[in-house]
């Protein structure tokens, strides 16, 4: 349904992609962002640090390669992300590529990397922020793994919601939901308190639907995706020939998932503990 006080709906096509466009000082921002991708695609050792400390705290347990990663993300975007996506959209009478296209102006950083690995803390916080998401957790997750990435995400809500944050007017061309961010807030804050113990905060099409809620089992969180791209063949040729097969989401794959994270009751930082089953 169609909410009038968005300027998503109640604005013109043409004065959406100007907003999203941006001035030049966010079009010099979008490009450092997309810059910082770029250099950590080409040389992935600078990411280490970031994969280390997603080890520390039990987000990652298996150790896919490059070739399992890169075709786990494929997977993540055929079986997930684009259907999920385009269901929402359709129920909320948005043509899915022009709202990909104003996402994409707004910042071109937040489309080049399904995973989030290689992507600047800026470009994660932006994409949580114009996307109402399926599932928020694996972004919160990668965040936890950037010095003060879960902070500045809470204080960059705060700014779109009281309207002082540069992107405002940007991010306001895209977004659907005029609880969304309200919302995310609150997960934000829960997910600080108690990362292990922290309720999903499921899109409706994704609470409503058993099938996108089965596949968000896998990629939703980064634990159990860490975990299906390791499944996957490791070498270029198999992973090749199992993506040209496979044209359906596995009903069944291994279930890999990493112990998640909790906060430590006596300092508040972050420490190990077991999932629960």
């Amino acid at each position: 349904m169609r909410d009038a006080t968005l300027a998503r709906f109640s604005e013109r096509p043409l004065k959406l992609l100007r907003r999203t466009l941006g001035d030049r000082k966010s079009i010099r921002g979008k490009l450092r962002r997309a810059g910082y991708a770029l250099a950590n695609y080409a040389f992935p050792k600078r990411i280490e640090p970031r994969l280390g400390k997603l080890r520390t705290l039990g987000y990652i347990g298996a150790d896919p390669n490059r070739t399992q990663l890169l075709f786990g993300s494929v997977d993540m975007f055929r079986f997930f992300i684009v259907p999920c996506a385009a269901d929402y959209y359709r129920s909320k009478e948005i043509t899915f590529v022009f709202h990909a296209l104003l996402r994409f102006l707004d910042d071109p950083a937040s489309m080049m990397d399904p995973t989030g690995f290689m992507s600047h803390r800026d470009a994660i916080i932006g994409h949580l922020m114009q996307v109402t998401h399926a599932d928020p957790i694996y972004d919160l997750q990668l965040l936890a793994a950037i010095d003060d990435g879960l902070d500045e995400l809470e204080r960059q809500i705060v700014q779109i919601l009281d309207g002082t944050h540069p992107r405002s007017k940007s991010i306001g061309a895209i977004i659907e939901d005029p609880d969304y961010h309200r919302r995310l807030l609150e997960h934000v804050r829960e997910f600080k308190a108690n990362p292990a113990g922290c309720k999903p905060l499921l899109r409706e099409n994704v609470a409503n639907n058993p099938h996108f809620a089965e596949i968000a089992d896998t990629f939703g969180d980064l634990p159990s995706a860490i975990g299906y791209f390791a499944s996957l063949p490791d070498r270029p040729l198999p992973a090749l020939l199992r993506l040209l097969r496979t044209r359906e989401f596995p009903n069944k794959v291994p279930n890999k998932a990493a112990p998640a994270v909790e906060v430590a009751a006596n300092n508040g930082e972050l420490s190990a503990e077991p999932r629960a089953a």
